[in-house]
């Protein structure tokens, strides 16, 4: 099958790609943003890409075009399919008739922590030896790649694993498709991680949310699970609309619950009460120990043994983009991560701040993301930083003032239009010894290598 993708340079569609190119199909795509590292990604794998959306792309005839939701009414190659009656799906259907189907799909949802505990998932599979297949919305460093089908399994080299794990989405699917994302997957293993307002450019409130997210749970088999952030009171909200499947908690004492961590960073992982063992490893803050118990719990119902769950964590080694440690000059340390929701950049800041003492933060923050562009959150900005001793804001094209916004935190916040500008600032009062903790869910001008090149 020939299938041609709309919108393929996206990290969800150029899984598919991937997925599609994988499984034996011919793929092209298109995009309006055709440059690496996707382009070059795809390119390697064999995909034709072409830049923009011209009509002249129906001459490929493919049997199928695969639409993502970067596409609206008004591109012109959608109306031209529209108008001749062309056969086309949106990203996530196509996944789950192509790919999931017949799996035991092991979805994660929630507002936060979906790349993180889906990677963590999956290397917990992999080092059990059960070869799942996976899609996630970013690259983990345990396997240098987002997405690939389900492999051969240690224990039985004449089958292909059932799991697939897959960062599950309350986006929506496309332009003619309004449910979210994650509607299509019909999981087995469900992990709720948390759920906070977000998405403010489609969702209404947070109950509107809720609303999505209650449609995930009841597509859960009853021979299912859904392990779900027993600290939230939101999704407790969401399984009292109804719940056809067991369900156990974290985060919680009557669930799966962890000990405050140590100096390392280690902490130890409890079951209703009874201790399962530690976990070892280097990762930051309380929201990744959350994702690891979600993790472990879920991996359980796959089979894996808690301590062999445990044994495989302490191996984990994080996502791209996630406190990524860019570069250190000058004894000046430099990171890249993806928070983009003032939660989340709450707790990188945080979680920075344990691993480096009274060392000073410089936070450098790009509100990127379609609900921070709307303003929604911003009076959430200031107490979000508390844990930065500098702040760095990049105020271009927002529909609202940075200044005011970050005015209760004025002593030690800055707003630039101009990226040069800001670059030349943070550097000028950068001393051995900071770390300077670049925050944005887009590439930010490449403001990270900008920043090593000027320190150097």
């Amino acid at each position: 099958m020939h299938i041609h993708i709309l919108g393929i340079c996206g990290t969800f569609m150029g899984g598919i790609a991937v997925l599609a190119k994988n499984a034996g199909h011919r793929v092209t795509g298109c995009d309006a943003n055709v440059y690496p590292p996707m382009s070059t990604q795809l390119e390697s794998q064999g995909i034709e890409l072409i830049e923009g959306f011209g009509v002249e792309q129906l001459a490929l005839n493919p049997d199928i075009y695969v639409i993502g939701n970067v596409v609206s009414r008004g591109n012109p190659l959608m109306e031209e399919i529209l108008n001749r009656g062309l056969p086309y799906i949106s990203g996530p259907q196509w996944l789950a008739e192509n790919v999931l189907q017949g799996k035991w799909v092991m979805a994660v949802a929630g507002t936060h922590g979906k790349t993180t505990t889906s990677s963590m998932l999956a290397w917990i599979l992999e080092y059990a030896g059960l070869a799942p297949g996976f899609l996630i919305g970013g690259v983990p460093e345990n396997f240098s790649v987002s997405a690939r089908l389900p492999q051969t399994p240690t224990q039985d080299p004449n089958s292909t694993s059932p799991f697939f794990v897959i960062e599950a989405d309350e986006y929506d699917t496309a332009f003619f498709d309004k449910r979210s994302k994650f509607v299509h997957y019909r999981p087995r293993t469900a992990i709720l991680n948390n759920l906070e307002f977000d998405h403010a450019d489609i969702f209404a409130d947070l109950a509107a949310i809720e609303t999505q997210f209650h449609h995930l749970v009841r597509t859960v088999p009853q021979q299912g699970l859904v392990v779900s952030n027993g600290r939230e009171a939101s999704l407790e909200r969401v399984i009292q609309r109804g719940c056809w499947t067991p369900v156990e908690t974290f985060g919680a004492s009557s669930g799966w619950d962890m000990g405050p961590a140590d100096a390392q960073g280690h902490f130890s992982v409890s079951w209703q009460g009874q201790t399962m063992g530690t976990v070892q490893w280097d990762l930051l803050g309380e929201h990744n120990r959350m994702n690891a118990l979600a993790a472990i719990a879920a991996a359980r119902h796959a089979g894996v043994q808690v301590a062999e769950a445990i044994a495989a964590l302490a191996e984990f080694k994080n996502v791209k983009r996630r406190m990524e440690l860019r570069g250190v000059v000058r004894e000046i340390s430099v990171y890249d991560d993806f928070a983009h929701h003032p939660t989340a950049i709450a707790t990188t800041v945080a979680g920075l701040r344990s691993k480096v003492g009274k060392a000073r933060i410089l936070a450098v923050l790009e509100p990127r993301s379609n609900t921070m562009k709307l303003g929604v959150m911003k009076q959430a900005l200031p107490d979000s930083l508390r844990d930065a001793d500098l702040v760095f804001c990049y105020g271009a094209n927002l529909g609202w003032s940075a200044q005011e916004a970050l005015q209760p935190i004025a002593h030690k916040s800055q707003v630039f239009d101009d990226l040069p500008a800001m670059v030349q600032a943070i550097c000028q009062v950068a001393q051995s010894g900071d770390h300077i903790l670049v925050m944005s869910n887009g590439g930010f001008g490449g403001i990270h290598q900008q920043l090593l090149d000027a320190l150097a």
